[in-house]
């Protein structure tokens, strides 16, 4: 059944597109028209009688309109224009002219002409029989009884002389027993039936010459009947497709001006096969006499010289630009920093100037106060009016007629805008509020470096004068409206337990104490202690587990994700762009994460103050570097990991082990610089292993961890060396303290006292005076009775140890939980009470893009493999799989398909799949998820405009198919377009080898299933394989006019194709590639990662 529908169907198209080939022939004489007299056989009289019978054929188009609206409208657009292109014959009716000699006069050869019935009888008959042209079925002139002359092929019969035929009649045949002859060259008669057809535009039917060897009817293949001495050949015996009936095409090399002449090509110009006229070749192409293609396969390459020469050039120019602003504003840098190191020197000298004139001031008052009585003497001012003069000096108002140069030098220090006040460091609040507004109005570069670099050694000033700084003297010194301090974030927790849901394992229990603004606290224990569980149940991250106990913010019961874009988690691994620079990552973030209210100026300086604390000057314009291309060493790795937090100022950060893998230097380095983030009231927690007594002592607060998630101690560093003395656990000289603490968690030291390591959390409990759950105090019997306080003695419950089927069942309870509350945490919605409005999506879309463009230059090499791959698939396949024009170029098409969507898929995955860790750390401190996505899919436009390019300069010119390159540059368009979107879910969704694997084998299954014929339309039509290769069909079959129109509607309809459906498969590949970035988007957001 499923051959039977595209064989009926085909049949009903051939037969109505016959019944509208007779309507071009005339149907006058039929109806005994006797105009001209049938005698007359004179040349003119021939041509008039040609041109009338062609004047009412053109009168008989319309009749069947409708008929090709209905039945034939999936493979003819415009009725008007196939028609004319197959049968209007306007132009030359030579093969009439003389078939109305080579007949009995002229009113014979209407009598000759097929009927309807007839036309759908030999139409029918060859669709049931598969185009078998030997096999037509039998007839009223043609069976086992009656088998005329007229019945064999190339030969046909005319009906009586009285007899009327009208050409109208669909149902009965009539009756041709007379008058049997060769048919008229320029037509064609089928075997097995007694009519004449005439042959389209395209098509070449001169009359068969016998050759005698064969005894075949070159060129048509079919022989006389044998047996019949009189019987000859005729002229051609079937029109069908170009397989059926290809000796019947004007053949490649020539052209047919019309259906009985033949012009071999000439030099300049190709004739594809079936053409009526030659097509020029283009200049420079290779066009030999008797050409059946034009070689182009020279612009094809130097298309993609140009192509190469202009991609080469904007990414040299691009690449010059960038080095050229780095340039730029290295110099604008240095110079700021040369600036403001030479306004403090000069500052540093002024003031010591001033100092000494003040002593010798001093003196010389003292001499003075000697002469004069007291009471003129109280009259006088502290200094001379001289010296004030000079100085300018607070105790008197210096006249401006009398100020010298160095006066005028200190005021144009203190007042010149390019000093920017930073450096006076006694300005109050008057000059200091008059001048506040200057960051928001500059816009150079130069002046945007020297305020930032004028801040930053100010503050370098007042570090110096306040060496023993702490948090109460950074909040006596914000009477200056420079100094900024923070909003305090206090984080307290108390009998705080994790416990996992499956499983019922404990990882935290009763943890209980807090964190406080201004203070660096470290978190510490020995490993599996739960110190990042510990940060990640304080942040509000644990997933997985059921959480009992209380955790407030600033004392209130609050979450601490209302809080996030306030709060910087350092990740244990050093998540940052490899592909950046120091600085470009810092910047970044600081743009998108900082108030959308900061002016450019101030979080430059941000930016700048970071840099400068963590000292990465000398590397601020390198590469960070990856595990293939090495950048910054470890340690400055490590320091911008750390920095990305700092640049968005924070109120509270949590640090996940910033110390690994650094050395001691490094170590103090960065701990220096999270101590002066906690003189601005920053709350910062930290994880570190075994620090040195050096930067042991840099901490303020310790939290101390045993196995189990229990705390031993929770407070200030400096007193917990006490504490564990009073344990009886001394700690021995030259020994690290937390060194010692660990190793004896760890219970590799025993110490000194009797004390058993496992009972230190429930003695801290005791000596604190917490409750004590009753399990822990099972676990140590042997603490003193005196140490348990009011505690309730419990009694003893052995639990039963679980069985192997009951621990493997709670695992997977933990791993279902943990995934159902990762669902929860991404797509649940709180309340922000952080007080800062970052820059919206448009401004993370614009940071973003630029980002990208930068990350695409630095990979051009990346780019240019992909590019060179691409152009070799291009020749290759436009080589070998040559345009074939039975299947409209289907199978250089397929090829073209597999090849496009295997390279454009795998080249996307590199969009999303390299950077899913980054993306995981900028959404959880607040960034736009579409705003990352957009700027990526943005960018990655480029290769969806340049690819097809490259693409088809090799393919298109190698293998030269009749379809416009302008079409098939669109399909291509709309083809990558959609295999990139599948490539973002395979990158997103999959891990990178993974994804790979399956953006290699989708391609491939899908075109497979959308060539078959035996499957569903229904699975068909949801691979996009076959509305690519549909378009692509569509776009070739539509060159195919004239003799290819059965050709053309016999491959379509076997296809189940349409060739108005151009139009709508460019739109479902489109749609297909929105619908998968819209699926990849949402696993992005979806499945991420804590």
């Amino acid at each position: 059944m499923a051959d039977a529908r595209p064989r009926l169907r085909l049949s009903i198209v051939f037969i109505i597109f016959a019944a509208l080939l007779l309507a071009r022939l005339p149907l006058g004489r039929c109806q005994g028209d006797d105009d001209y007299d049938d005698d007359d056989r004179s040349q003119g009289a021939s041509n008039v009688f040609a041109s009338a019978v062609y004047s009412r054929m053109m009168n008989l188009t319309s009749i069947f309109a409708d008929d090709i609206g209905r039945h034939f409208d999936f493979c003819v657009k415009d009725t008007d224009k196939e028609w004319n292109e197959a049968f209007n014959f306007s132009s030359d009716l030579t093969f009439l002219t003389k078939c109305v000699k080579e007949t009995k006069g002229m009113r014979d050869l209407p009598h000759r002409l097929c009927t309807s019935a007839e036309v759908k009888f030999y139409f029918s008959s060859f669709i049931e029989n598969n185009g078998a042209k030997n096999f037509l079925s039998l007839n009223k002139n043609c069976n086992l009884s009656s088998w005329l002359s007229g019945c064999e092929p190339g030969w046909a019969c005319s009906v009586g002389e009285n007899a009327k035929v009208d050409l109208k009649e669909d149902r009965n045949i009539p009756i041709r027993n007379v008058n049997c002859g060769p048919c008229c060259q320029g037509f064609f008669c089928p075997r097995g039936i007694t009519c004449m057809m005439p042959c389209p535009l395209g098509a070449y039917c001169p009359l068969a010459t016998l050759n005698k060897t064969t005894g075949i009817c070159d060129p048509y293949n079919y022989q006389i009947p044998p047996g019949q001495p009189n019987h000859t050949c005729g002229s051609a015996d079937m029109w069908a497709d170009v397989e059926s009936s290809g000796e019947m095409f004007c053949p490649a090399g020539s052209y047919c001006p019309s259906t009985i002449q033949k012009v071999s090509c000439s030099s300049g110009y190709y004739c594809r096969k079936g053409s009526v006229s030659p097509t020029r070749c283009y200049k420079k192409s290779s066009c030999p006499p008797n050409s059946t293609n034009q070689d182009i396969t020279i612009f094809g390459a130097l298309l993609m010289v140009a192509l190469s020469l202009l991609l080469l050039i904007i990414h040299n120019f691009s690449g010059q630009m960038l080095t050229s602003r780095e340039r730029r504003q290295a110099k604008s840098r240095e110079a700021a920093a040369r600036h403001a190191r030479e306004t403090v020197q000069a500052r540093e000298r002024w003031k010591s100037a001033k100092d000494v004139a003040k002593k010798h001031a001093a003196g010389l008052q003292t001499q003075l106060s000697r002469t004069f009585s007291r009471k003129k003497s109280s009259n006088q001012s502290e200094t001379p009016k001289g010296f004030g003069a000079i100085f300018g000096d607070a105790g008197g108002e210096p006249k401006k007629k009398e100020e010298n140069n160095l006066t005028k030098m200190v005021q144009s220090i203190e007042n010149d805008q390019d000093s920017y006040d930073g450096f006076n460091i006694e300005i109050r609040d008057k000059n200091v509020k008059k001048n506040a507004p200057r960051g928001k109005q500059m816009h150079t570069r130069s002046q945007i470096f020297k305020y930032a670099y004028g801040q930053i050694e100010k503050e370098k000033a007042i570090e110096e004068h306040n060496q023993n700084l702490t948090l109460s003297g950074v909040i006596s010194l914000a009477t200056n409206v420079e100094v900024r301090t923070r909003p305090p974030i206090e984080v307290a927790f108390k009998d705080l337990s994790l416990t996992l849901k499956g499983s019922k394992r404990k990882l935290l229990r009763s943890v209980t104490g807090k964190i406080m603004a201004g203070r660096v606290a470290a978190v510490m224990g020995p490993s599996g202690a739960g110190k990042t569980t510990f940060l990640n149940a304080v942040a509000g991250k644990a997933t997985g587990c059921d959480m009992t106990g209380h955790v407030l913010i600033n004392g209130k019961a609050e979450h601490l994700r209302s809080y996030k874009k306030i709060i910087g988690f350092v990740p244990q691994d050093d998540i940052v762009h490899g592909n950046l620079t120091v600085e470009e990552n810092l910047r970044f973030s600081a743009r998108c994460r900082l108030s959308a209210d900061m002016s450019k100026p101030d979080k430059v300086l941000v930016v700048e103050r970071v840099i400068d604390s963590l000292g990465l000057q000398a590397v601020r314009d390198s590469l960070v570097g990856t595990v293939e291309k090495r950048g910054i060493s470890g340690g400055q790795r490590k320091r911008v990991n750390v920095g990305l937090e700092m640049v968005m100022e924070p109120s509270l950060l949590i640090l996940d082990e910033p110390t690994s893998g650094l050395d001691s230097s490094s170590s103090s380095l960065l701990l220096r610089a999270l101590r002066r983030e906690a003189l601005e009231g920053v709350n910062i927690c930290m994880v570190v292993h075994q620090p040195s007594y050096t930067l042991f002592k840099m901490f303020d607060d310790l939290i101390l961890l045993a196995k189990g998630g229990m705390i031993v101690y929770q407070g200030s560093v400096k007193t917990v060396e006490e504490y564990f003395a009073g344990l009886g656990i001394n700690v021995p000289e030259r020994v690290n303290p937390p060194d010692y603490f660990i190793d004896i968690l760890e219970g590799l030291v025993k110490p000194s006292a009797s004390v058993n390591y496992k009972e230190l959390p429930l003695r801290w409990m005791l000596h604190n005076g917490y409750e004590v759950p009753r399990d822990m105090l099972e676990e140590a019997p042997d603490v003193d009775s005196s140490l348990r306080g009011n505690q309730d003695n419990p009694s003893s419950n052995s639990s039963e140890s679980q069985s192997l089927a009951g621990e493997v069942w709670g695992n997977v309870k933990d791993i279902v939980g943990q995934k159902q509350d990762e669902y929860a945490y991404q797509f649940s919605k709180s309340q922000d009470l952080s007080n800062r409005k970052t820059p919206g999506i448009l401004k993370q879309y614009r940071y973003f893009l630029g980002r990208v463009v930068k990350q695409r230059l630095r990979e051009a090499r990346v780019q240019g493999v992909d590019f060179l791959i691409l152009c070799l698939a291009g020749v290759c396949l436009g080589t070998l799989a040559k345009m074939s024009d039975e299947t409209f170029g289907a199978l250089g098409y397929t090829y073209t398909i597999i090849a496009v969507s295997l390279l454009c898929q795998i080249g996307a995955l590199r969009s999303f799949s390299l950077e899913k860790l980054q993306y995981w750390r900028e959404r959880a401190s607040g960034m736009s998820s579409l705003a990352y996505f957009l700027a990526r899919d943005s960018i990655d436009h480029f290769n969806t405009i340049i690819k097809p390019i490259l693409y088809l300069s090799m393919f298109y010119f190698f293998n030269n198919p009749r379809s416009s390159i302008g079409d098939n540059y669109i399909i291509l368009v709309s083809l990558v377009y959609c295999v990139t979107g599948i490539g973002y879910a395979f990158a997103i969704f999959f891990q990178p080898g993974s994804a790979q694997l399956w953006s290699a084998l989708l391609p491939v299954v899908l075109t497979l299933i959308a060539t078959q014929q035996k499957t569903s339309k229904f699975i068909a039509d949801l691979c996009y394989t076959k509305w690519a290769l549909e378009a692509f069909v569509i776009a070739n079959a539509e060159r195919y006019s004239g003799v290819w129109l059965i050709t053309r509607c016999g491959s379509l309809v076997n296809n189940d194709y349409d060739i108005a459906e151009w139009n709508l498969c460019i739109i479902i590949l489109i749609l297909y590639g929105l619908v998968f970035r819209c699926i990849a988007f949402f696993c992005m957001v979806a499945f991420q990662r804590n």
